[in-house]
């Protein structure tokens, strides 16, 4: 009874600190979208694979094995399943939900929707079919299809200092622009809403992790190079679920709450892991713990943990890592580029 007793207290306690410190205790109970996309099981029902037993790598195959008008057919039968696919041809997603889009987020090279909950999505910055490096931005809380400003800031900013010739460590006379890069802005999971209990439990990570692991076994069954990974947040949460089954080369965090990780070799990755954090950012106040499934771990900047230090002395606050002018852009941008070793 006694051990009962001091579990519980521990347990108040946790949550205690948890969810009183640095304003974690606003926010609203999510609950995660996971399962094959909308209109799965007319796709089934057309004798086709199912979505959610069918690998990437799989899927790229029966792609291949078609022609050209049976794959724009599947397109116009099926566009919320054939733009949801990982391992379909990126042009082919992109028509596809072009289609049931009906004209929402024109211009933009939409590689996933899913309208369930509060929506999720993915956009395309650059030719991921001819790109040498691939960029992926994961985000923490707030982000869903109705609300991505936050994100494709942080996107159009990397991908515009990635073909900026002063953005990283280019040597003189070489070119002024790289539009090698492609940026794909993900918001592809239920990320918590606001910093309340949701934000310091792993649940929505662990769904996220699932899906982010797919988005990278996509991209390799399409030829597209080992992405580099730059996850904010909570979105470093969930890139530290997934860490050990991603096709990645870089994991970059950055306002880090933890990675559900003590150190490097806990997240079983073979990916090059950076961190990055500013002296202004709240997330510093939030105290590095992990009990009864609430906290997320050690703080991925500090030396112990074993990650490469991203400079971001001169950034500000919790969403300033992609500001013009900053050290930690920068370095961000060389990063993708594939400029550092």
């Amino acid at each position: 009874m006694r051990r009962y007793t001091r579990t519980l207290v521990a347990s108040a306690l946790a949550v205690t600190v948890v969810a009183g410190t640095a304003g974690w205790a606003s926010g609203s109970a999510q609950r995660a979208v996971t399962g094959p996309p909308v209109g799965a099981e007319a796709w089934i029902a057309d004798g086709l694979p199912d979505p959610e037993r069918t690998s990437p790598s799989e899927v790229a195959a029966f792609f291949r094995d078609m022609g050209p008008a049976r794959q724009r057919e599947l397109v116009r039968a099926h566009p919320s399943v054939v733009g949801n696919l990982d391992g379909v041809p990126p042009e082919l997603r992109y028509e596809a939900n072009a289609l049931a889009l009906g004209g929402r987020y024109a211009g933009r090279q939409v590689l996933a929707f899913d309208p369930r909950g509060r929506g999720q999505i993915a956009l395309v910055s650059g030719n991921l079919t001819t790109a040498e490096h691939v960029a992926v931005v994961v985000p923490g809380s707030d982000i869903d299809s109705g609300n991505l400003r936050p994100l494709t800031d942080m996107a159009d900013a990397l991908r515009r200092a990635t073909d900026s010739r002063t953005a990283g460590s280019r040597t003189a006379g070489s070119h002024a622009a790289d539009s090698r890069t492609a940026v794909i802005a993900w918001a592809g999971y239920t990320t918590p809403v606001g910093v309340g209990l949701d934000a310091a439990a792993g649940d929505l990570a662990e769904a996220g992790a699932e899906r982010l692991t797919r988005l990278t076994d996509g991209l390799a069954a399409v030829g597209a190079p080992a992405p580099s990974l730059f996850c904010h947040s909570y979105g470093s949460v969930v890139c530290g679920l997934a860490a050990h089954d991603l096709k990645a080369k870089d994991l970059v965090v950055f306002g880090s709450p933890g990675m559900r990780a003590a150190n490097v070799g806990e997240l079983g990755t073979s990916a090059r892991v950076w961190a990055a954090k500013d002296p202004s950012d709240w997330i510093d106040r939030v105290p590095n713990v992990s009990f009864a499934g609430l906290g997320h771990g050690a703080d991925p900047t500090e030396p112990a943990f074993g990650a490469r230090r991203v400079p971001a002395d001169d950034a500000r606050g919790h969403n300033g890592y992609f500001a013009s002018g900053t050290q930690s852009l920068r370095t961000f941008a060389a990063i993708a580029r594939g400029d550092v070793r």
